[in-house]
């Protein structure tokens, strides 16, 4: 941050889970955003968020480029969340003898994120269109890492 403030970069795994309506088969699908906060919020997830843990982020979401050393043009979109975001800490207490989260560079991991059993199943007519209405600005909402 230009003005020294701390800056944390996080991978966020976000899963969602149907039944498809042909085969009856149980499907999954696992999405990973990459997500800068910023300020105090930096500091709370550097302390206390773990690898695995659950988060409700909001936050605008960013489009920036730039050139590799080969000089291909490269592009990422990335969730920023300041002070007009949230974070928000999710599930029970964590076992006080895991390492805390990198406060510098994004966790990375092979592994999907934990399948959540207590949602209701998803069988409407997924066919029917939505479209968010009344945001002032772009936001994007992420459960879990």
């Amino acid at each position: 941050m230009p003005n020294g403030g701390a800056v944390a970069n996080i991978t966020l795994a976000t899963s969602e889970s149907w039944r498809d309506k042909q085969t009856g088969e149980q499907k999954e699908k696992t999405e990973w955003h990459r997500v800068v906060l910023f300020g105090k919020l930096a500091e709370v997830a550097g302390e206390y968020l773990r690898k695995g843990s659950q988060v409700y982020i909001e936050g605008k979401l960013t489009t920036r480029k730039w050139t590799d050393q080969a000089g291909v043009e490269k592009y990422t979109t990335e969730i920023h969340v300041n002070v007009g975001g949230t974070m928000q800490m999710l599930g029970g207490k964590q076992d006080p003898s895991s390492k805390p989260a990198q406060n510098r560079a994004p966790q990375q991991s092979g592994q999907q994120a934990p399948q959540r059993n207590d949602e209701p199943p998803m069988d409407f007519d997924d066919d029917i269109p939505f479209a968010p209405i009344g945001l002032m600005h772009p936001t994007h909402a992420i459960f879990s890492i």
